[in-house]
């Protein structure tokens, strides 16, 4: 069982996290301020036991916020905007075009992100066209993209769109503030700590606090990155030649003359051997008719016309 102090210390403790984690107001400022929670909601006891923050401890938390790919928030005057473009170019030729993307990319301090080179089939030939994804920073995107329409023979397409993540950068620097107030107070609880079954229960909200404050750092972050450098996908494609199909010529047409009928002469004996045969087959073919009525139909035939036979003699007798 645990002492009356120990569950008022837990119950303290669980104050602070909710009074720390709670979604604290815009500033209108850029200013780091750390809200004390009132004093009707900590214990007197508590309160003499908990030493006061001293200057250090706040400068600790001011340097750790602001260490953010060297973004000075107090520093920072201008809007956060991450801006994207694409744009798509005929280049008379693939190659120099891909040349001086890359020359462009040096000289504005950016880097490529990706690229890709294929291709085309034209009546025969192949030519080659690319897609080209750079990181540009954010005050060289306008120039960027005009030296880019210089590389070009006409811009096909060209779009350019913009997002404002201020606002969303300012609620995130002030939920890190919040964090790392409550990270601080943990800590004092857990220094404060009697029992090992105390300090496990402050190290496991401590942990899950220092998570959510690895989540913040890193979304601001990225927040930061992206604004701070413009992405550009370019497509370059070929000027392909136009190509005239050859014309085939039409055949002339020739004038053919209709043979002319010729007569044949009379062949008696040409007659003669035509009936010959003619006959030869009528007769081949009567006899072939004999046959198959002799062979066959006689044989199949005769056992019916005997038991007629002998019906009709039977009934002959009786008359």
């Amino acid at each position: 069982m645990l002492s009356p102090t120990k569950l008022l210390s837990i119950f303290v403790l669980l104050a602070f996290l909710l009074v720390g984690c709670a979604p604290a107001a815009r500033p209108e400022e850029f200013v780091m301020e750390e809200s004390a929670p009132p004093a009707a909601e900590e214990p007197a006891a508590a309160l003499a036991e908990s030493p006061a923050e001293s200057p250090a401890d706040s400068a600790e938390i001011t340097d750790e916020t602001f260490d953010l790919v060297n973004y000075n928030i107090g520093q920072q005057s201008e809007r956060m905007i991450i801006k994207n473009g694409d744009i798509k170019l005929l280049v008379k030729d693939t190659e120099v075009a891909i040349d001086g993307v890359t020359q462009l990319v040096r000289d504005v301090g950016g880097y490529i992100i990706s690229s890709r080179v294929w291709y085309e089939d034209w009546y025969g030939t192949g030519y080659k066209s690319a897609s080209i994804s750079i990181g540009v920073p954010v005050d060289q995107f306008e120039t960027a993209l005009r030296r880019l329409r210089g590389l070009s023979i006409r811009v096909l397409d060209e779009q350019a769109t913009g997002e404002d993540v201020t606002d969303q950068f300012v609620d995130l620097e002030s939920k890190l503030t919040n964090l790392d107030a409550t990270r601080n107070r943990i800590r004092t609880f857990l220094d404060q700590a009697q029992t090992v079954e105390e300090a496990l229960t402050i190290n496991e909200e401590l942990s899950k606090v220092e998570a959510e404050i690895e989540e913040v750092k890193g979304r601001m972050n990225y927040l930061a990155g992206r604004s701070a450098f413009s992405t550009i996908l370019i497509t370059l494609s070929p000027d392909l030649p136009v190509i005239t199909p050859t014309s085939t010529p039409m055949p002339t047409a020739t004038f053919t003359p209709m043979p002319t009928a010729t007569s044949t002469p009379w062949q008696p004996g040409e007659t003669v051997r035509q009936a010959g045969q003619t006959l030869t087959t009528s007769y081949q073919s009567i006899t072939e008719i004999l046959i198959w009525l002799i062979l066959v139909f006689l044989p199949i035939l005769a056992p019916f016309v005997l038991v007629g036979w002998l019906l009709w003699r039977f009934f002959q007798k009786k008359k």
